[in-house]
């Protein structure tokens, strides 16, 4: 069982701070150089991680209002997050359950790029790890509308505020997250 509300959020950081942050010199998916590497997955992987991401998720879900019938993202960094907050539904009068935008169509079989418990004309949120540029949140988004759903917001882990919020909400989607990458380093970003 996982602490309650800012307890949960505490243990949260913690948690990412000692397990997820990493320093050196890293090259980021965007291209960009930095001191610091966010490796979410070593959370977000974790037993307590995930228990704490899912109960943290849906409290950010159910408090912005977003009526998702599924949550789901670009694989492999939004998978845990999705399947945590599906986990933390499961006895609720109405369950969110989980999917994972593969980024590639399979070439065989049904040739999903959607695979899991999405339907056309589901409601998403989209999750995601970690926010940088946004754009794996914003592919992910376009996957869920291309494919009939509709996204009522996009949910990160960490926000590393470089931007990514902001291209996110520029496409004309609410964004929250768990925790800002500041809240995590020793030094300010």
């Amino acid at each position: 069982m996982t602490p309650d509300g800012a307890d949960a959020r505490a243990r949260l950081v913690a948690l990412l701070r000692a397990r997820s942050i990493l320093h050196g010199d890293f090259l980021l998916a965007s291209g960009r150089r930095s001191p610091y590497y966010v490796d979410c997955r070593r959370t977000t992987m974790h037993a307590e991680g995930l228990a704490l991401i899912g109960d943290l998720g849906l409290a950010a879900i159910r408090a912005a209002g977003w009526n998702a019938l599924v949550v789901g993202g670009l694989t492999l960094g939004a998978d845990p997050v999705a399947y945590a907050i599906a986990r933390a539904t499961a006895t609720a009068p109405t369950p969110i359950h989980a999917f994972t935008v593969r980024k590639a169509a399979k070439t065989h079989g049904a040739r999903h790029r959607i695979e899991g418990c999405f339907e056309p004309g589901a409601t998403a949120v989209v999750v995601e790890d970690v926010v940088t540029t946004g754009a794996s949140a914003l592919e992910a988004a376009a996957v869920v509308r291309e494919s009939g759903g509709t996204v009522c917001g996009v949910l990160a882990v960490v926000d590393r505020e470089e931007g990514g919020r902001e291209a996110i909400e520029r496409a004309g989607f609410a964004v929250r997250s768990l925790c800002l990458l500041r809240e995590l380093l020793d030094a300010p970003v």
